[in-house]
């Protein structure tokens, strides 16, 4: 074992080593790459929704759920993405909270709990 590089009792096998090759990304048309995250796609078009919903009905939870979307969106968001639209809607979530609390300064109540 003393100055052989590979003993009689090593098991592994030069010959049956494969390298490993990414696959072929998708087209463009069919939607996204195999390994592609959408999560900060689905969240971030979530939390407008929400932010929307949030200004336009006047619904707290709406907004804070909202801005726990764009959260998730920014965190899970890579370098090359569209930054102007994660800040956007960033902002926008935002102020749906600020002015659903400026209309109505009372503490939020869950529309699922009993008052």
């Amino acid at each position: 074992m003393h100055g052989s590089p590979v003993s009689q009792a090593d098991p592994r096998r030069p010959d049956k080593i494969v390298r490993y090759k990414a696959p072929a990304p998708l087209s463009q048309a069919s939607g996204a790459a195999p390994g592609e995250d959408l999560t900060p796609d689905y969240m971030n078009i979530l939390g407008m929704i929400f932010s929307m919903c949030g200004l336009m009905m006047r619904l707290k939870w709406c907004a804070w759920v909202a801005l726990y979307c764009s959260c998730i969106s920014f965190a899970n968001s890579k370098v090359n993405d569209d930054t102007k639209q994660i800040l956007s809607s960033f902002m926008l979530s935002i102020s749906s909270v600020v002015m659903s609390y400026l209309q109505n300064p009372t503490p939020m109540s869950l529309p699922w709990a009993t008052t």
